[in-house]
């Protein structure tokens, strides 16, 4: 009998593991080999036609006094410093407006969300053309109202402040389809009866907000404030195509350092140390954040 139930249990994990098989070769074959791979480039001199020469940690020390990667790195925490909060309490306050009971919740929530399927180039375009001098969007509303004397403009993108808003601003109204509807989701998980409960008790809407809702999203918060990070810090598309790093350098971030780099300088093996320190940075602060998670929810 114990035979027997050994090999049902072997046959099952051969079943399993070759349904696996698949996901595991493709899995290894793009994310785990590059990963390696990239660690091998990192440690040469390399240019696009291949391995140049052998450095060891050449390109790892030289980063180190290089102050355009410093620069890089400093805006790219300087956008998640006002991104990610930005898009927190944005999306929070979006998702408790799209899930009130009204006709018209599923159209809000459909209207939130649609610029989270545009690609980074549509978003782009759109930006640039809102903050356009003379013929822009914002100029053109601006001068409607009087609010801007005729011939007067605000250079939105050659300010390296005004930049950052716009950069800012696009990145926020694009992401934060997904942010609200994680937000939504847990919204509907929080029992109906807590609500009522506080109303016998004479609690006021903001009174059930900051004692019911803000504590119990607690944990999608944090999620979505790990996810946001991440993604902030990996900043490069919509910078890019609205400023290209302008004006100057002064909202090129590290990813967009890195490409040029190992693409415009051809030195492939320097932009892969660079990427490798960026990633440390990553797995360092997503450890940390999580040990405060955890310890919070403790």
């Amino acid at each position: 009998m114990k035979n027997f139930r050994n090999r049902q249990l072997l046959g099952k994990t051969i079943t399993a593991f070759t349904f696996l098989l698949p996901l595991l070769v493709l899995y290894s074959l793009f994310i785990i080999w590059p990963v390696f791979q990239g660690i091998y480039v990192s440690l040469h001199k390399w240019g696009l036609m291949g391995k140049i020469r052998f450095l060891g940690l050449e390109n790892y020390r030289l980063f180190l006094s290089d102050k355009f990667f410093w620069a890089g790195l400093w805006h790219t925490t300087w956008f998640v410093i006002i991104s990610v909060p930005t898009l927190l309490l944005t999306s929070l306050v979006v998702a408790l407006l799209a899930n009130r009971e009204t006709p018209f919740k599923k159209v809000f929530r459909v209207s939130y969300y649609l610029p989270n399927i545009l690609s980074v180039t549509v978003i782009s375009f759109i930006s640039r053309f809102m903050a356009s001098p003379y013929m822009g969007f914002i100029s053109t509303v601006l001068h409607t109202f009087g609010i801007l004397a005729p011939g007067q403009e605000i250079m939105w993108l050659t300010n390296p402040n005004l930049a950052w808003i716009v950069i800012t601003s696009a990145t926020v109204w694009w992401t934060i389809g997904f942010s609200m509807m994680l937000n939504i989701s847990a919204l509907q998980d929080i029992p109906s009866q807590i609500y009522e409960a506080a109303e016998i008790d004479g609690a006021g809407k903001a009174r059930q907000l900051f004692s019911i809702t803000l504590p119990l999203l607690k944990p999608t918060t944090y999620l979505i404030l790990l996810l946001q990070t991440i993604a902030s810090f990996r900043i490069f598309g919509q910078i890019f195509l609205i400023t290209n790093g302008g004006p100057g350098n002064m909202t090129r971030p590290l990813i967009q350092y890195i490409y040029e780099a190992a693409f415009r300088q051809y030195d492939m093996g320097y932009g892969a140390a660079m990427s490798y320190a960026l990633f440390l940075i990553l797995v360092v602060f997503s450890y940390i954040q999580i040990k405060f998670q955890n310890r919070g929810e403790k």
